[in-house]
């Protein structure tokens, strides 16, 4: 959740219960102490609403999931500020006589502050539902990082192990390649003893032949 959002959320739950009061003894009043308050009431009202439009501001910022969250809420405060305003408006266009003010203060005030604490209830039941909803998105979101971190991190084990296969698959290719060339010369040398072997025995036969040779010579004389 946003602090700067929370902030803003707390200004005007204040100002608003504030105003909610001021409403309430504005009626009891009249003349320039009743003028007086109103002033003081629209300034808070200019205040209340200027609040508003920095929270959509806020929230129309934030991711999505967060955003539907605050937007929410921000519909629970507009509803309460228009109710603040037609209550205000109620009180200026109203011309009551002194019984009707105190009619008003016998039934109709008591109605006014039981439904205005009614709806702040209703108001603060919202909000903290709302702030329940908020933490577990961010429980879910961290969760969801936490899968991702976990996923990143799989990924680099298996692209480690890949490098180590095709590591493993070059050296195996190179020593096929040793094995190949170690057959060829292994080749090589069977063929020149094959050689060699047929050199030294022609070798010995021509030595034979040449002895035979010798010694008939040397019996016929």
């Amino acid at each position: 959740m946003s602090e700067v959002f929370e902030g803003y959320e707390r200004q005007y739950c204040e100002i608003s219960a504030n105003l909610s009061r001021k409403c309430t003894l504005v009626a009891a009043l009249d003349g320039e102490q009743k003028k007086q308050k109103v002033s003081e009431i629209k300034n808070g009202l200019d205040e209340a609403e200027s609040l508003i439009r920095k929270m959509d501001l806020e929230a129309r910022s934030l991711p999505p999931n967060v955003k539907a969250v605050l937007l929410a809420k921000l519909r629970e405060y507009k509803s309460d500020l228009n109710n603040l305003k037609t209550e205000v408006k109620r009180l200026v266009s109203g011309n009551l006589n002194a019984s009707a003010r105190d009619q008003l203060l016998e039934s109709g005030m008591a109605d006014a502050l039981t439904a205005s604490n009614d709806q702040r209830s209703r108001l603060l039941f919202s909000t903290e539902r709302l702030n329940h909803t908020g933490d577990r998105i961010k429980e879910s979101r961290r969760t969801m990082l936490e899968t991702e971190d976990l996923g990143v991190s799989i990924l680099s084990d298996l692209s480690s192990q890949r490098q180590s296969l095709l590591h493993a698959h070059n050296t195996l290719h190179g020593v096929d390649d040793n094995i190949g060339k170690s057959k060829r010369v292994l080749t090589s040398m069977s063929r020149r003893i094959s050689r060699n072997k047929w050199t030294v025995g022609i070798i010995i036969a021509v030595l034979v032949i040449a002895i035979i040779l010798i010694l008939y010579f040397k019996l016929s004389k």
